[in-house]
C-alpha cells in the first residue's frame, strides 16, 4: 500500500513539473510575440482585421492574446481561462493571416502551420492540465 501511495505522489510530482515546462514554455514563446507588438505596433494586425471586415479596434485583442494570457499563464494564475485566451488568439491568427495555408505542406513534408498548430494546441493542452502546484495559484488554486 505505500508503495502505490509514493509512486503516485512521484508521479504528481513529474506531472506538475511537466505542466509548468509546458505552460512555461507556451507562455514565453508566445509572450515573445506580443512583446514585439508593444514595440513596434499593430498595424499590420489591424490590417488584416479591416480586411476581414472587422472593426479595427479588434485587434487590439491581440494585446490581451499575447501579452496578459501569456504572463498568466507562465506565473500559472487564471491559467486555464489565459490558455483558452491564448487559443482563441491563435485561431483567429490562422483563420486571418493563414488561412490559405491551413492544408498546406512545406518543401519538407512538413505542416506549413507547425508553428502555429504548435501554439494552438500547447494552450489547449495547458487549458486541460491547468498550472499544477508550481504555480501563484497552487495545485487547488482557482482556475488552475
Amino acid at each position: 500500500m505505500a508503495d502505490t501511495a509514493s509512486a503516485a505522489l512521484h508521479a504528481t510530482r513529474h506531472d506538475d513539473g511537466g505542466k509548468l515546462l509546458l505552460r512555461v514554455a507556451v507562455g514565453v514563446l508566445m509572450l515573445l510575440h506580443g512583446l514585439f507588438k508593444l514595440g513596434n505596433g499593430i498595424g499590420g494586425i489591424t490590417g488584416m482585421v479591416q480586411g476581414a471586415g472587422l472593426p479595427p479596434v479588434l485587434a487590439y485583442g491581440v494585446y490581451v492574446g499575447e501579452v496578459l494570457a501569456p504572463v498568466l499563464m507562465i506565473i500559472g494564475l487564471w491559467t486555464r481561462p489565459a490558455a483558452l485566451v491564448v487559443a482563441i488568439n491563435m485561431v483567429v491568427a490562422i483563420a486571418l493571416a493563414h488561412g490559405k495555408q491551413l492544408f498546406s505542406l512545406t518543401q519538407q513534408g512538413g505542416w506549413a502551420l507547425e508553428l502555429q498548430g504548435l501554439y494552438l494546441f500547447g494552450a489547449l493542452a495547458v487549458a486541460l492540465l491547468g498550472a499544477g502546484r508550481y504555480s501563484v495559484g497552487g495545485l487547488h488554486g482557482r482556475f488552475n
